[in-house]
């Protein structure tokens, strides 16, 4: 399992939301590239970037900011937010973005992703944002008709790297992750799955290392980080104590 730390960008500044609420958003840092290096130093792996006010508009908004990220770690990066021309997919994979997360378009444009993912395998994700177990989209600001199984099944067998599931009414509140619902998309589809949305102390992080959660393949964690709930190195020494037990 790979613990993908959060930083969610709204007018150039590291924010939370509460459900995705724009309304309330809490700012963590001014400078989002600072906090990119704190999480290199701390010995993640990965990084989850999110233009908000991107997913809003429908393009990216928050350009600088991540530059700066780009610049300032080695990190790979996963971007979401505002991702719906190949234009715009393939100019953020050729500034350096490792993956990009297409969620509005996957709902509405679904021949878009088999598109990006036909000629980038490996480095397109699809985001599956549910609410009351619908799909939600434009920044969680409308519900699709859709199920999170029905749209993870659109996208077997075409190249997507993942699918990034978040349980909207569990982000940003530190209730815990929906881990029922994430095993539930994760047995659907042979696409590996991240949860988000609730992370909230290295309890949940012991809960997905045990063997039923074996399918998920990664967690994202955000406001936990940020107000001290989560202790980056004793959440990322469980998890490669987990590896080192279950390696061949």
């Amino acid at each position: 399992m790979i613990l993908y730390p959060a930083i969610d960008l709204k007018e150039g500044r590291c924010v939370r939301l509460v459900q995705g609420d724009m309304a309330q958003a809490v700012v963590f840092s001014d400078d989002p590239a600072a906090q990119a290096m704190v999480f290199e130093e701390q010995g993640f792996s990965w990084l989850h970037v999110v233009d908000l006010d991107g997913a809003f508009a429908g393009a990216p908004r928050n350009a600088d900011a991540v530059d700066a990220i780009l610049a300032r770690t080695a990190l790979p990066v996963q971007l979401g937010g505002g991702i719906r021309e190949m234009r715009t997919l393939e100019a953020w994979l050729a500034k350096g973005v490792a993956r990009v997360i297409i969620g509005t378009a996957a709902v509405r444009d679904p021949a878009f992703v088999h598109e990006a993912a036909r000629r980038h395998p490996g480095r397109i994700a699809v985001g599956i944002d549910a609410k009351d177990g619908r799909v939600a989209v434009a920044g969680w600001a409308e519900t699709s008709s859709m199920t999170a199984e029905d749209l993870g099944r659109r996208f077997e067998d075409v190249g997507v790297a993942a699918i990034i599931y978040t349980d909207i009414a569990r982000d940003g509140i530190l209730k815990g992750l929906n881990v029922e619902m994430t095993l539930a998309l994760a047995e659907a589809v042979r696409i590996p799955v991240i949860a988000s949305g609730g992370l909230a102390s290295i309890e949940d992080v012991h809960r997905l290392l045990q063997p039923d959660c074996a399918l998920i393949a990664g967690a994202i964690t955000g406001r936990a980080l940020y107000d001290g709930r989560i202790d980056p190195r004793a959440a990322l020494k469980a998890i490669a104590e987990s590896r080192s037990r279950t390696a061949p």
